[in-house]
C-alpha cells in the first residue's frame, strides 16, 4: 500500500487529491502543521508527501528543505501558485516531482498519482514488494 502524508491546515483544499489517493487504494496520513508532519515524517515511512502552499509560518516550499533533512528520499510535491519558471528555480534540488496548483483538482490528482507510480516501479525495493 502506498503511505501519503497531506501536510494543509485546510484539509478540503486537498478534497480531490485525497478521493484521487483512496481511489488507488493508497493510505493517507494527514498534518496540520509543519512541526506535526517532520514529526511524523522521522517516525513513518511514506512514499509522497504533499504540502500546501501555505503552512503557517512557512511555504510549502520552505518545508520542503526541511523535509530533505529528515528524509532526502522521500517524494514530494508542492502546490504553489508562483509561474513553472519561478517555480523551478525555487524548487531545485528539493526533487519534487511536480507543482501543483491551489486546490488540485480531480485531473492533477491523477496526474501526480501516475507520476508517482512510475517513480515507484523503477526503485527496486518497491518492485519488489509489488512483485509479492
Amino acid at each position: 500500500m502506498i503511505h501519503h502524508l497531506l501536510v494543509t491546515p485546510d484539509r478540503s483544499s486537498f478534497a480531490d487529491l485525497s478521493l484521487a489517493i483512496e481511489a488507488r487504494g493508497g493510505f493517507i496520513s494527514w498534518a496540520d502543521s509543519v512541526h506535526q508532519a517532520l514529526t511524523s515524517l522521522s517516525k513513518i515511512n511514506v512514499d509522497l508527501v504533499v504540502a500546501d502552499e501555505t503552512l503557517g509560518d512557512m511555504t510549502g516550499l520552505e518545508f520542503f528543505k526541511r523535509v530533505i533533512a529528515v528524509n532526502p528520499m522521500v517524494n514530494g510535491a508542492a502546490v504553489s501558485s508562483l509561474s513553472k519558471e519561478a517555480y523551478h528555480e525555487s524548487s531545485e534540488g528539493l526533487g519534487l516531482l511536480m507543482q501543483l496548483a491551489p486546490n488540485p483538482g480531480k485531473a492533477e490528482s491523477e496526474r501526480l498519482m501516475a507520476n508517482l507510480n512510475r517513480v515507484l516501479q523503477l526503485t527496486p525495493a518497491k518492485r519488489q514488494e509489488t512483485s509479492r
